[in-house]
């Protein structure tokens, strides 16, 4: 228990602590009961979340014990954004999230043992609480003036959208939230990302003015960003999502696959469970040899098999080596190639034709003639097979699953056809 505060800090885990020594002695005299709450905003968690997630696991290995929260309550009302008011959503839509959430999160801890992991819901002590009791319970306890400086609350106040009350009143919520933990589990520790520090130390501040001679701490970890200025956890396609249904593993894995070099080492240590020595061997070869991508691929694969399994991870990874030749296209199920195949720029064609018509639909050539070049030129392949007529015409038996065309120029120009009236 004792190193487990400088390895929150060598991965850089650590972007705020209240008090980093009294925070240090108590992990090391534990163990910690501690919590993270986890809102049912959407169907799924996404990689953002998945920070919280595995820094819960991190804390729970080194022996202290976590209580997940899936806020059943604080999900009905949404935490503010800095730009606009949140949608709410029905009570059947977010009860249906809050058992979602709760099965994405249970896999990544261990409800066995002396620090046994506990699922708590926020709507088990507010459900039946009345706007009196909170008022007088709670909201005597908060001073207006110190709301008004949080950062999430100041940014609404000087939009032109302003605030609701009702996003207002959220860090009352979360702050009874640690109070109500404290008092039920002897929870004094709550962890979440620096964009909820206000909401972090609401719950501090509640706790010490009910409960004055508790030793409380919050811990919040940093934002991650790419290097590019972009959102962390932002493809082309949207968010990366837990969910395969909402993100498949194969696009979770070339996100991961896909990264930016000035960006790998750090998400590395945040992400993944490999020691220290083998994180700083693997950030010495991508300084070394980065156009090996060694690093990318070592935390795509580590990370697609902890979310999605090793056999999801090993159909993406015949995938993505049969994309470029090195594997059988026709091996792989239905599902892993239509999720590459999304990946890929590709079109749409009523009938098969002439590959190089084909090549000037989908844009792996800027006209018929310059697809005929390249096949005189030996560069075009479909399906991994080369094309070697100019005048060479795809036939029905040659789609994959009876749909698609894998076309390649050169190796590694790809993109794919369907063929949606053969």
């Amino acid at each position: 228990m004792t190193a487990i505060v400088d390895e929150l800090t060598w991965r850089g885990l650590i972007a705020h602590a209240t008090d980093e020594d009294a925070l240090r002695k108590a992990l090391a005299d534990g163990p910690v009961t501690f919590y993270c709450g986890f809102d049912p905003t959407a169907a799924s968690l996404h990689v953002g979340h998945l920070v919280q997630v595995l820094t819960l696991r991190r804390l729970q290995q080194a022996g202290h014990r976590p209580l997940a929260l899936v806020g059943g309550a604080t999900g009905h009302i949404g935490d503010p954004r800095p730009t606009a008011e949140r949608t709410l959503n029905d009570p059947e839509t977010i009860a249906e999230w809050v058992t979602r959430l709760r099965a994405q999160i249970e896999p990544y801890l261990s409800f066995e043992g002396d620090n046994a992991a506990t699922m708590v819901n926020n709507l088990d002590w507010t459900g039946g609480m009345t706007v009196i009791e909170f008022l007088r319970d709670i909201g005597k306890h908060f001073r207006v003036n110190k709301m008004l400086t949080k950062d999430s609350v100041a940014q609404r106040l000087a939009s032109d959208q302003g605030i609701s009350f009702t996003e207002f009143s959220y860090q009352l919520l979360q702050g009874m939230d640690f109070l109500e933990l404290y008092r039920r589990y002897g929870c004094t520790l709550q962890t979440g990302g620096s964009d909820q520090w206000g909401n972090l130390t609401a719950g501090l501040d509640l706790i010490h003015r009910l409960e004055p001679h508790a030793e409380v701490h919050a811990l919040a970890t940093p934002l991650m960003t790419k290097a590019d200025g972009t959102k962390f956890g932002k493809t082309e396609t949207g968010t990366l999502w837990l969910d395969p249904e909402m993100t498949t593993p194969y696009a979770f894995y070339q996100f991961w696959l896909n990264t930016d070099d000035r960006d790998i080492s750090r998400y590395m240590r945040i992400l993944s469970f490999k020691s220290r020595e083998e994180l700083e061997e693997l950030e010495k070869v991508t300084e070394e040899r980065p156009q090996a991508r060694t690093a990318q691929r070592a935390l795509a694969e580590e990370l697609t098999t902890l979310v999605h399994g090793a056999d999801e991870c090993a159909a993406v990874i015949a995938a993505s080596k049969a994309l470029f030749g090195q594997g059988e296209l026709t091996e792989l199920d239905e599902a892993t190639l239509a999720a590459a195949i999304s990946e890929l720029p590709n079109a749409k064609v009523s009938e098969l034709g002439q590959v190089t018509d084909m090549f000037a639909e989908v844009g792996l050539a800027p006209s018929k003639s310059a697809a005929r070049r390249t096949v005189k030129e030996g560069g075009a392949y479909v399906n991994n097979v080369k094309v070697t007529a100019e005048d060479a015409v795809v036939t029905a038996n040659e789609l994959l699953r009876g749909r698609w065309l894998v076309l390649r120029r050169g190796k590694k120009n790809l993109a794919a056809i369907e063929v949606t009236g053969a």
